[in-house]
């Protein structure tokens, strides 16, 4: 089992990078891959899942994110190509706020994850998350609501335009709806 691999970026694609180290090329899956720049030089934490017909890697630019994502994949029903949209549409904070909160809203937003899957999630991993984020982890305190918004068909233009007039110390589904009423009006 590998921890992480540190290479060169040699490649980006749809949902991949090819990371080349000691003049092999890995193809790993990964939330983001445009979040990696060419020809650089990264240390890409890595999973690697093998099953009898197929063997995968999975990268991640933080440990944070690698850590997240390994409890992701715990849950019944939730399998690594279905944990990476959720980690490349949603902060690190923001879903795991989501799951100790319950709010199943906000779970349901992500691809390929309805009502049944996002209680599962919560009854599987809440109170069970224990990551610390980095200082560099994003953390804003609308991050979630911008999120939630655009889930629901907003531009993040119009939406940022409101959040100043949004109460922080609302829960995340009072702030919801008190966005929506600026947002209708």
């Amino acid at each position: 089992m590998y921890s992480y691999m540190i290479g060169k970026v040699r490649e980006v694609e749809g949902n991949a990078i090819i990371l080349e180290v000691n003049g092999i090329g890995y193809l790993i899956n990964t939330p983001n891959p445009y979040a990696f720049d060419l020809n650089q030089e990264y240390q890409v934490y890595v999973y690697q899942q093998i099953r009898e017909d197929e063997h995968s890697l999975y990268g991640f630019k933080t440990k944070e994110e690698k850590e997240l994502f390994l409890q992701l994949i715990g849950v019944k029903g939730l399998g690594p190509k279905m944990a990476l949209p959720i980690l490349a549409t949603g902060s690190i904070s923001g879903i795991m706020d989501a799951i100790e909160r319950e709010n199943i809203l906000y779970l349901k937003k992500f691809p390929k994850i309805g009502e049944k899957l996002a209680r599962q999630i919560v009854l599987d991993l809440k109170g069970k998350i224990s990551i610390e984020l980095s200082s560099d982890a994003p953390t804003s305190g609308y991050e979630e609501l911008l999120e939630v918004l655009e889930g629901l068909g907003y531009k993040e233009k119009e939406v940022r335009g409101i959040l100043p007039k949004v109460d922080a110390s609302l829960s995340i589904e009072e702030q919801v709806k008190e966005a929506l009423k600026f947002l209708l009006r």
